[in-house]
């Protein structure tokens, strides 16, 4: 199962990367690239099977329940403001782009730096 947990946080910092980079190349032309939502969708779904499998004792290590709340709270904020970008992409600007891109960075630092 180690394996499948290892195979599970590739793919999610694949879909985070997706989701900062998508972003960050349209700053110039601000809107919402179709993949960065499937970016999103990717890591929050293997967020939560990584969640659930180390929960579980079978594989991973045991998680810290509050820093797997602040980084789900976070990245919802991001799905949900990348699925509202994706459906009106006249409310997209610059700053809502960057809001997003700040907020990707800021969920791969808590998971870096929060011990």
């Amino acid at each position: 199962m180690d394996l499948v947990y290892n195979v599970l946080v590739v793919l999610h910092l694949i879909g985070w990367a997706i989701v900062l980079g998508g972003t960050l190349v349209n700053l110039r032309t601000p809107k919402i690239a179709t993949g960065v939502l499937h970016g999103i969708l990717t890591a929050l779904v293997t967020g939560i099977l990584m969640v659930g499998l180390a929960s579980s004792g079978v594989a991973g290590h045991e998680p810290n329940n509050t820093k797997v709340a602040v980084k789900l709270v976070v990245a919802a904020v991001v799905a949900v403001l990348v699925f509202l970008g994706s459906r009106k992409p006249s409310r997209v600007t610059t700053g809502y782009l960057g809001a997003i891109a700040g907020l990707t960075a800021l969920n791969v630092a808590i998971a870096v730096l929060w011990r």
